[in-house]
């Protein structure tokens, strides 16, 4: 679409963004504080309190067990494990301050660690213990939004600055046979760690990580999103079915909130993927959540197929940062 064509068609969105606003704070108490916030620019310290006393905030903080944990431990089953109830609880906005919270996080970095100093061992080929690059991104994405101590961090941090590939980018497979290229899932949960960390004030090797976002950042934006570098051909359609949760796995709109919450500048490389996230606006003006990943929840946010109010919310968000609305 030719750039002239692209900023008319986005022209339209900001109408619908007023219509929508009501829309979306008719929903959870999590859209109705990140709406205020981020599309209205409005701070509602008030509404943050409350998500962890009604709604999907509540529901997940139920689901806790008296040991400090949810699901059976750290990792197990998906997606109803702390890992991921502590990842969504973040997604919701709680509060960083909730007490118990902190309180499962401290008991992942005490007691799920490897040798190289990454959360949850799996095993390479010899049985030795390893982390996954992939979880280390979004342990360091929570554990940094609850602000946890930097003293319980360094050593992820430094597992996650050894692994770093040649190509700028990650791949969870990397200790678990070998990779030899970065990987788009793994590429994107390491991002939003670091912007997590860099935004909260940590302070530990932060140049370092500094460079290897803007080496990571590139490397997604080399596949211009979705597209194979080499041939230009879709690397994955799945990359193009908006979900959320997203959990470990990648997608366009993934990507694109990722670079509108880093502030990452406009370029000419998005726009493949903003075309594409442009089409999938429905008529009423909201997005759908295409897709969800097969595994226990504890509860559904959203019906597949339906307008999204997740969705919705974050798509604006990108057409707001980039000026294109």
């Amino acid at each position: 679409m030719p750039q002239s064509q692209f900023k008319n068609s986005l022209r339209k969105i900001t109408i619908l963004e007023e219509e929508l606003i009501p829309w979306l704070l008719e929903g959870d108490v999590s859209i109705q504080y990140q709406t205020h916030r981020d599309l209205l620019g409005v701070k509602k310290p008030e509404l943050q309190g409350r998500i962890a006393t009604e709604g999907w905030g509540t529901k997940l903080l139920s689901a806790r067990q008296p040991e400090g944990h949810w699901g059976r431990g750290f990792y197990q089953p998906k997606w109803i494990s702390s890992h991921y109830s502590l990842l969504d609880l973040k997604y919701l906005n709680i509060s960083p301050d909730v007490p118990v919270i902190k309180e499962s996080i401290l008991q992942i970095a005490h007691n799920h660690k490897s040798e190289d100093g990454g959360v949850n061992p799996h095993r390479d080929h010899r049985g030795n213990p390893v982390s996954d690059m992939c979880i280390n991104g979004m342990f360091l994405d929570y554990a940094c939004y609850f602000r946890v101590d930097e003293s319980e961090l360094k050593s992820v941090v430094d597992c996650i600055i050894n692994h770093q590939m040649p190509d700028g980018g990650y791949n969870c497979r990397i200790n678990r046979g070998g990779a030899v290229h970065s990987s788009l899932h793994t590429t994107i949960s390491i991002l939003e760690g670091l912007w997590e960390y860099k935004k909260n004030g940590y302070t530990y090797r932060v140049d370092e990580l500094e460079k290897i976002a803007a080496e990571s950042c590139e490397f997604i934006l080399m596949h211009r999103l979705y597209k194979s570098d080499k041939t230009g051909e879709i690397i994955n359609k799945k990359f193009l079915m908006l979900s959320y949760p997203s959990r470990w796995f990648y997608n366009i709109l993934r990507a694109l909130d990722y670079f509108q919450a880093a502030g990452v500048d406009y370029d000419p490389r998005m726009q493949d993927a903003l075309d594409v996230l442009i089409k999938k606006r429905r008529k009423d003006g909201t997005w759908p959540v295409q897709a969800k990943h097969a595994g226990k929840v504890h509860f559904d946010m959203e019906k597949t197929g339906g307008p999204s109010r997740w969705n919705t919310l974050r798509a604006l968000k990108v057409l707001k940062q980039f000026d294109i609305g």
